[in-house]
């Protein structure tokens, strides 16, 4: 047999993305490029690695057995490598994050200048809701994870880092047409939702519950920036973090109606397992924050309310 890394690295990207589009897309390659190099993978075995249905791929019971030793060979390869640049003097390693929806504003600013300064690290930050970002933790699918709300079920290692505070906001054309009283604007206004699972959502519903308020009218949308962009098409009112439309807010597209109760103050943390044995490169990386978290929030959060 003469299979190549590459086609391995392809061939498990396909099984794992379940799409030969989605692992192009993956792997910044071209569709044609990837099925090419599929076809000369399966050229290599007498037994069909996968098989097409009505248009969709799937993956036969020996294509998993090869895709797991694959994956096997993939994990050995990226040892060796690490360990090379370990004997020149390097960090070198994988590090992983599991980032809530709004994080995606915040974690960046706290990696860069770790994942800069040591360019042997494979890093990967996965941004996704509440619900996913717990089930990474609890699966240790995740070397950390960065969440505005802990989750109480789960024996967490807790480092501080931002506080992050929650506003009724609206579009400021809808407002500024709005006859609604701001008191009101719960009540009486259409409400754009983030989707079940989110924080933001999580945290928006619990304050109206405590306030015993009937929503008139719920808009479901499953990302923050198109929440954001929603309400400054006017669509409705929501309750988000500041950390995610301060731009919208500074250039008069949002604005921040003032309500009793509000804002909400949560603090983003970033966690890990207690029970879990940290790699050197997760081991440094905690030390980097702990060090430099204060000269990051001076840098670029200095006008995050103290």
């Amino acid at each position: 047999m003469h299979f190549t890394f590459h086609q391995l690295q392809i061939f498990v990207e396909v099984v794992n993305q379940g799409s030969i589009t989605k692992a192009s897309e993956a792997l910044h390659l071209t569709q044609p490029a990837v099925s090419i190099q599929l076809k000369k993978l399966q050229e290599q075995f007498p037994i069909p690695l996968t098989e097409v249905i009505g248009r969709k791929l799937y993956v036969t019971p020996f294509g998993e057995e090869i895709a797991n030793e694959a994956r096997d060979i993939l994990v050995k390869y990226d040892q060796i490598n690490q360990k090379i640049d370990i004997h020149q003097g390097r960090l070198a390693g994988n590090l992983s994050i599991a980032v809530v929806s709004t994080g995606k504003y915040v974690m960046p600013y706290y990696l860069s200048g770790f994942v800069n300064n040591h360019p042997a690290i494979d890093f990967k930050m996965d941004v996704t809701n509440k619900l996913r970002v717990v089930e990474d933790l609890e699966q240790n699918n995740v070397d950390f994870a960065l969440v505005s709300v802990l989750p109480e079920h789960l024996d967490l290692v807790s480092i501080p880092l931002l506080k992050n505070e929650l506003y009724l906001v609206g579009g400021t054309l809808r407002q500024a047409l709005s006859k609604t009283p701001k008191k009101k604007v719960l009540e009486n206004e259409p409400l754009l939702f983030r989707e079940y699972g989110s924080a933001t959502r999580n945290a928006m519903e619990s304050f109206i519950k405590k306030q015993n308020l009937a929503v008139k009218k719920k808009i479901e949308l499953t990302s923050n920036e198109a929440l954001k962009q929603a309400v400054i098409a006017g669509l409705g009112y929501s309750i988000m973090p500041m950390i995610g439309i301060k731009n919208a807010v500074e250039m008069g597209q949002i604005a921040i109606i003032p309500y009793k109760g509000l804002p909400i103050t949560t603090e983003w943390n970033l966690v890990y397992l207690k029970k879990k044995k940290l790699s050197p490169v997760a081991k440094a990386f905690v030390t980097y924050i702990h060090e430099q978290k204060d000269t990051i929030n001076q840098q670029h959060f200095s006008w995050v309310n103290p």
